[in-house]
């Protein structure tokens, strides 16, 4: 973002928005750092004081940000328009194979991102994370629910969106060919799961309940 896409005086908000992709840029060679919010900020005209304090001096809020710029540019690229031509399968393998593609000219910065996220004192700030994505990934594929499907979803997206961050931060295959086949396999056990849980849930619409058998047997139909 330029310098002419913030307003005359733009707030932290706005200038987090439009540092956090500059900063994942540079943070591949200067780390999650004030470095790397220097850089940025003369990059887009922002007061290198002003922008540290727009990320309280810490790499997990930078991280935060960046993470939160790759959503927002996912909704831009796959708009529900274009998910909705789509089986639920593909849309799912889509949203997370875009995300790939955003992040794939910083993966080094994205590597740095992991190790930092793991620390213990970031583990819950880092999980949060990956559950907002997760969520929005969700909804962009036009999931609506509401019940214990809703947090099994967003958990079990987050799990397979994780470990495949693990496998592409180190990925030497072409096109990243590796980390394709590996998200298409774990894809597969989510379908499956989904499946499973379907299934179990027409069983159950359509089991005779106990207590009312029991009760027309007492008070039959007359």
């Amino acid at each position: 973002m330029s310098k002419n896409a913030l307003s005359a005086v733009p707030t932290l908000d706005e200038i987090r928005v439009a540092l956090a992709p500059v900063i994942g840029r540079h943070a591949g060679f200067d780390g999650w750092s004030e470095a790397a919010v220097h850089a940025a900020a003369d990059e887009v005209g922002v007061d290198r004081d002003v922008a540290v304090l727009a990320f309280k001096g810490k790499a997990i809020d930078m991280i935060d940000a960046w993470v939160e710029g790759v959503d927002l540019e996912l909704a831009r690229r796959l708009p529900a328009e274009k998910l909705n031509a789509m089986k639920i399968r593909d849309r799912i393998t889509a949203l997370l194979a875009t995300r790939l593609e955003i992040m794939a000219p910083d993966r080094e910065s994205l590597r740095r991102a992991l190790a930092i996220m793991a620390m213990p004192q970031n583990l819950p700030r880092a999980a949060k994370m990956g559950w907002r994505s997760a969520d929005r990934m969700w909804r962009l594929a036009g999931d609506s629910a509401t019940d214990l499907n809703h947090y099994t979803k967003r958990m079990t997206l987050s799990a397979v969106y994780g470990s495949t961050l693990s496998v592409f931060v180190n990925d030497d295959s072409e096109n990243f060919a590796d980390t394709r086949a590996f998200l298409d396999r774990r894809i597969d056990n989510v379908m499956q799961i989904e499946k499973v849980k379907y299934q179990a849930k027409q069983r159950q619409e359509y089991t005779p309940s106990l207590s009312r058998f029991i009760g027309r047997l007492r008070y039959p139909a007359r």
